[in-house]
């Protein structure tokens, strides 16, 4: 029987390890984490704490430590093989059965470890010896001390086609090809990958040598070689570093992701040891899968060049799909030209610290990144603008998060678009007598300048008004649907009634929480909460002449539920846009009264009959239900 880490952690993720411990101890909710009285010694005030998130218990009083598997061992008293056969049969899982190939499979990992452990020992002798004397020299000008050299295993590859064949020749030259330490080309005897580099060990989680990471000495292209991806090593799936990392990240609650394996190791020396790296690729999925297991919002720092902005921003689209409450990236932006390296050397630990309390957050990175994209001075370009921030909302899969970006990047906009308001001269008051030089002409005030009359506010500048508001979540909280197919819409909604504007609120939270809700289900979420008396007054009224506020039964509803969704769309497309349509009638006859030009009075007129045409189509939408 052979359980592969991947399987593994794929039990430990199926199980919610605060419904496990629940089962036998009292859990509370403290904040994202559980806590209770430790069971495994005696205490009245809990210190054993419970983390869904990462999957894993601590007692801060005895130290108790481990996962759902260590659970059930410690716990429940059953062996390790028993403890996966039950926890497995929960989360639905097969447990692997015993299978020749895959222990052979083991096997050879195994002793592929060897190979590469072998390599790491022998590269650190190389190293130390009469011939690393100049690796040994960069090292020191790179200011890396010889405590930092030895923590992180650096070692010599020397130039040499055959020395490290040579010194591993124990190991069948089939597998010297298998971990990367040799390169096979066609029938050609196959030589060492690595000759004439400053070797740096790769581990995994645990601290096993799992691959290498080779820097020229002298000049050569390419500067930097990582080892090939081999059964030990997928450079997308591995973070240089984690192995000291996590643990440090325990105690610092962050992470830094910096670019390249040395600026780790500049941090390193310079007292930061939570700082992993990527492999030589964009950062991947797996690799902010680890990431957001050590902390909800690492920290990006990639160097302060047009090349290092890039990767950043590669780095945001990649994990704009995977964001869920709580988990998001944040990014440093250091000087231009610059990496962590400089900038410890200069600045030392505090000076790169500082930087760090500066952080942007995703959201912001993303809306920076996209207003400085191009210019903004015609409305197509506002409008690309708007399309492209949008696009990057819609790609957040968490629905959730999705709707507070696209909330985040409107306010935004509106308030870098807000049109700003002309100054206005005092207004004079109407009088018959001519002013001097005006000859015999007489001046009265002309109708077609006067803003909308006091009957037509009820859709106005400052909200809806209540009985329309009414209207409208009556018809919400019969048809839910419509608030997904709105959503955009209703956000934009000037709903001046606080406790309208709540109500309206938590039904679009609770729709994009949950899609398909109907009108029970929906009153449901609402119940234990204070708008849910409003919500059913609301619903109870029928005296609003429209389709979609109608009480209907049984066959009625279905009957008339495609013509009260249409005429519940058009409805709110009127209650949106009029406000704005009477905003823009008011700035344009306040201009025109300026200019008394022929434009003028164009644009005010186009706009008074839109606004008459929409005052139309909401008497036609009362009109409708009444047929």
């Amino acid at each position: 029987m052979s359980l592969t880490p991947q399987w593994l952690d794929e039990l430990r993720s199926r199980v919610t390890l605060s419904t496990l411990i629940g089962r036998t101890v009292k859990v509370t909710r403290a904040g994202r984490e559980y806590k209770a009285c430790c069971p495994f010694h005696n205490e009245k005030t809990p210190s054993f704490t419970i983390n869904d998130e990462k999957g894993f218990y601590h007692c801060f009083g005895c130290s108790a430590h481990g996962d759902a598997i260590r659970w059930m061992t410690d716990q429940r008293g059953l062996s390790f093989m028993d403890a996966v056969k039950e926890l497995a049969a929960e989360a639905g899982m097969e447990v692997p059965a015993a299978d020749p190939r895959a222990a052979k499979k083991a096997e050879e990992a195994a002793s592929l470890r060897d190979v590469v452990q072998g390599a790491a020992d022998w590269f650190t002798q190389q190293l130390g010896s009469s011939n690393g004397a100049p690796a040994r020299e960069y090292l020191a000008k790179r200011g890396i001390s010889e405590a930092t050299r030895k923590a992180f295993g650096f070692g010599l590859a020397p130039d040499s086609r055959s020395a490290l064949k040579e010194a591993l020749k124990k190991f069948p030259t089939a597998m010297l090809v298998e971990s990367g330490m040799l390169i096979a080309v066609d029938d050609k005897e196959p030589y060492d990958r690595f000759r004439g580099r400053l070797m740096i060990p790769i581990r995994d989680a645990r601290g096993r040598v799992i691959a290498f990471g080779g820097r020229i000495l002298g000049d050569g292209e390419p500067k930097y070689l990582n080892s090939p991806d081999t059964p030990l090593f997928d450079k997308g799936r591995v973070l240089y570093n984690i192995d000291k990392a996590s643990p440090a990240s325990r105690q610092t609650n962050r992470i830094i992701v910096v670019e390249g394996y040395m600026d780790v190791i500049a941090l390193a020396e310079a007292g930061i040891a939570d700082a992993v790296a990527p492999l030589g690729t964009a950062l991947t999925e797996a690799q902010l899968g680890l990431i957001w297991r050590m902390v909800p919002v690492p920290v990006l720092c990639f160097d302060g060049d047009a090349a290092g902005q890039k990767a950043a921003m590669r780095a945001a689209m990649r994990a704009l799909p995977l964001l869920r409450p709580g988990f998001s990236l944040a990014f440093a932006t250091l000087p231009a030209g610059q990496d962590p390296d400089d900038i410890v050397r200069a600045r030392g630990a505090d000076g790169f610290n500082a930087i760090l309390d500066e952080t942007q957050p995703l959201v912001e990175r993303l809306w920076a990144h996209e207003v400085a994209a191009g210019p903004l001075a015609t409305p197509e370009e506002r409008a690309a603008l708007k399309t492209r921030l949008l696009a990057h909302a819609d790609a957040i899969e968490d629905a959730d998060v999705r709707h507070h970006y696209r909330e985040a990047f409107r306010e935004r906009l509106d308030t870098l678009f807000a049109r700003k308001q002309p100054e206005r001269a005092q207004r004079q008051p109407w009088t018959s007598n001519p002013p001097r030089g005006a000859g015999n002409r007489r001046f009265g005030p002309d109708p077609r300048l006067q803003p909308p009359a006091d009957e037509t506010r009820s859709i106005g500048q400052a909200g809806i008004s209540a009985p329309y508001v009414a209207a409208l979540i009556g018809g919400l909280l019969r048809y839910p649907e419509a608030l997904r197919r709105n959503e955009e819409a209703l956000t934009r909604l000037p709903v001046s009634d606080s406790s309208d504007a709540e109500l309206l609120g938590v039904m679009l939270d609770s729709a994009m929480r949950q899609e398909g809700l109907d009108c029970e289900g929906l009153l449901a979420i609402l119940e234990p909460m204070k708008v849910y008396n409003r919500a059913m007054t609301l619903l109870r009224a029928d005296g609003m002449h429209f389709s979609f506020n109608r009480r209907l039964e049984g066959e009625e509803v279905d009957a008339i539920r495609e013509t009260a969704l249409r005429d519940l769309d058009e409805y709110i497309g009127v209650l949106v846009t009029q406000p704005e349509i009477r905003t823009r009638l008011a700035e344009a006859t306040a201009d025109y009264m300026r200019s008394m030009d022929d434009e003028g009075h164009a644009r005010q007129q186009k706009l008074r009959a839109m606004d008459e045409d929409l005052t139309r189509r909401l008497s036609a939408l009362s009109d409708s239900s009444d047929q």
